[in-house]
């Protein structure tokens, strides 16, 4: 299963780059994990059905850890 995500990250960062249109990148990683973060906490809790220790287990974070990147991302 993580060779299937690996693959959509790399097919999907190739289209990145192929549409910077000579473009420089710049922060991409900074960019990249602000962009999978969100979507990740919000399936991770969905699963969890919205409690926050269960989905720390998860994810393999500590619960305020969780706390505070769903409140980063206004999920709280």
């Amino acid at each position: 299963m993580s060779s299937e995500i690996s693959e959509c990250v790399r097919r999907n960062l190739k289209q990145y780059f192929a549409h910077l249109d000579g473009q420089t990148p710049h922060a991409l990683y900074a960019m990249l994990l602000k962009t999978v973060e969100k979507p990740l906490l919000e399936v991770v809790m969905a699963q969890a059905a919205g409690n926050q220790t269960v989905a720390a287990e998860i994810l393999g974070i500590s619960r305020g850890t969780l706390r505070r990147m769903l409140q980063d991302h206004d999920l709280l």
